[in-house]
């Protein structure tokens, strides 16, 4: 593909609206009140203790409140609130994330968010990394604000990749902080790449990760021309590749892609590229394609690549190509029936704990789109190694034998239409006892077709097939504050599906 000079339409990395709309719009502001038809997700009694049904379900995560206008001015009272394009970093026992400098009803913090947690779910303010925007940084960019940030151990060392850029610019700059701990403190390096109203790829959004022969790359680009990666120094943490690098990602410079975060999985072989695409308020979602090498070509479930849009150069005459549908839809907004549903989930990180695997990404309450929260998953895989988010929050579940008496019931289930901007909301599924299913416009059937694997065959009015597969977990059910099955899958088309027990479930003790 010819790459022709950035027709730039505007800086929309997830980071950057966010953090000049809530410093204009709404610091000093008091924040909003929330109707009272919301469930407060703090009110939840404790559980954890074993079933009658067997099944070990997580107990209560926390003392998680949303919309906390107490906490506003103060930051170690914040927990997973006001979280912005988070990066994780396992390092011996402890979880940590740095996060976009963001803050809703007050000024922003300046410098880039640290927390830092024993168990994924409850979170400890640790400060800022910068007192203040490194003085190269914001010389380049007239950032007030620093954005997006990914943070790497190599050798003793830990190496945080920052953005620096201001809405509706390229005039951007991604800079090198190191430090002896995740904790700091914290050194500038100065600046690694720069961009301009020239270049090909916008310079914020980095992401470092190393490859199966433990060669270092950075992955990094918002918007504008698509997503590069650079291959680096792992003893410098400095590029050594040519610039820009190589294109692995781009949906033209009419559309958007951001926040790339590569993972291998070896037990697939296979490297993942995360994405998110469209608009940061509104339809903000999650997306991801995989590749036989890190550099790609990456594709996704139906075999297009992420480099594939519809006015490519590349692509055949023959092959009709949308541009929204390229990428498997791991997650957009959505809602349950009851509780608070959530909006423009985005700007993910990724962690392989030891087998474990997790997706961390913000998101917005859909009563109030101006706070952000933390939100961090399970990743179960399917059967053909493609990755899937629960629909549940992460409390602490585990995967586990389900036995078939605890799947009938009534069921809430949602699907991530690839090329829906409409965010799902849930509809009442039945799953009987005999193993038959009803649900609006299906009728069919389901089964256990493994310890925890959930399998769905289903028909629509006109006899066509929907077949379903995915896993089953016991989980926390936020909306309903108690214990309850969820399940994850993928069907034919590569669409990802959530559900979750909702009768039946085991109410909190």
């Amino acid at each position: 593909m010819s790459v022709k000079p950035v027709a730039y339409i505007g800086n929309a990395c997830a980071a950057a609206f966010a953090a000049v709309f809530i410093a204009a719009g709404c610091a000093g502001s008091p924040a909003p009140s929330v109707s009272s038809s919301v469930p407060a997700e703090s009110d939840i009694a404790d559980s954890g203790a074993a079933s009658s049904d067997g099944l070990a379900y997580p107990g209560k995560p926390g003392d998680f409140r949303l919309y906390n206008t107490g906490a506003i001015h103060s930051p170690h009272a914040w927990g997973s609130m006001n979280v912005h394009d988070p990066a994780v970093l396992k390092d011996g026992d402890t979880y940590w994330i740095y996060s976009t400098d963001v803050a809703v009803g007050r000024s922003p913090t300046r410098g880039l968010q640290i927390r830092k947690s024993t168990d994924l779910v409850n979170w400890t303010w640790v400060g800022t990394v910068f007192d203040d925007i490194p003085e190269p940084a914001a010389e380049w960019s007239d950032a007030e604000t620093l954005w997006a940030p990914d943070v790497i151990k190599l050798g003793n060392a830990y190496y945080l990749y920052y953005s620096a850029s201001v809405l509706y610019s390229p005039q951007s700059c991604i800079g090198l902080a190191t430090a002896p701990s995740p904790e700091g403190p914290w050194t500038d390096r100065g600046i690694l790449l720069k961009s301009d109203f020239s270049s090909e790829v916008n310079a914020i959004d980095p992401a470092v990760s190393f490859d199966a022969e433990g060669n270092l790359w950075m992955v990094y680009g918002s918007f504008s021309e698509g997503i590069y990666i650079i291959e680096m120094d792992k003893t410098t943490g400095r590029p050594v590749g040519e610039e820009p690098g190589r294109l692995v990602a781009t949906r033209g410079s009419q559309a958007g892609s951001e926040a790339p975060y590569i993972v291998y999985n070896s037990e697939f072989k296979k490297y993942y590229l995360f994405l998110s695409y469209d608009s940061l308020f509104s339809d903000y979602n999650v997306r991801v394609g995989r590749a036989d090498s890190i550099t790609g070509p990456y594709y996704d479930f139906s075999g297009q690549k992420l480099t594939d849009y519809p006015w490519s150069d590349d692509v055949p005459e023959d092959v009709e190509i949308v541009s929204a549908n390229v990428g498997n839809k791991l997650i957009g907004g959505y809602s349950f029936t009851t509780g608070e549903g959530w909006a423009a989930p985005g700007h993910q990180s990724v962690l392989n704990d030891g087998g474990d695997w997790y997706l961390l990404h913000h998101a917005r309450p859909v009563s109030d789109k101006n706070w952000t929260y933390l939100h961090v998953r399970k990743i179960f895989w399917s059967a053909d190694g493609w990755p899937l988010p629960s629909p549940a929050r992460y409390a602490g579940e585990k995967i586990q034998a389900v036995p078939k008496s605890s799947v009938s019931g009534s069921w809430e289930v949602l699907c991530h239409h690839r090329l829906s901007y409409e965010d799902p909301v849930a509809e009442s599924w039945t799953f009987e006892a005999s193993g038959s299913v009803t649900a609006p416009g299906y009728t069919g059937s389901w089964k256990l077709a493994g310890e925890s694997t959930l399998r769905l065959e289903l028909a629509d009015e006109d006899g066509k097939t929907l077949l379903i597969e995915g896993t089953v977990v016991p989980s926390w059910d936020w909306e309903n504050g108690r214990g309850g099955l969820a399940f994850a899958g993928i069907d034919e088309d590569g669409q990802t599906w959530w559900a979750k027990r909702v009768r039946g479930s085991r109410k909190a003790q």
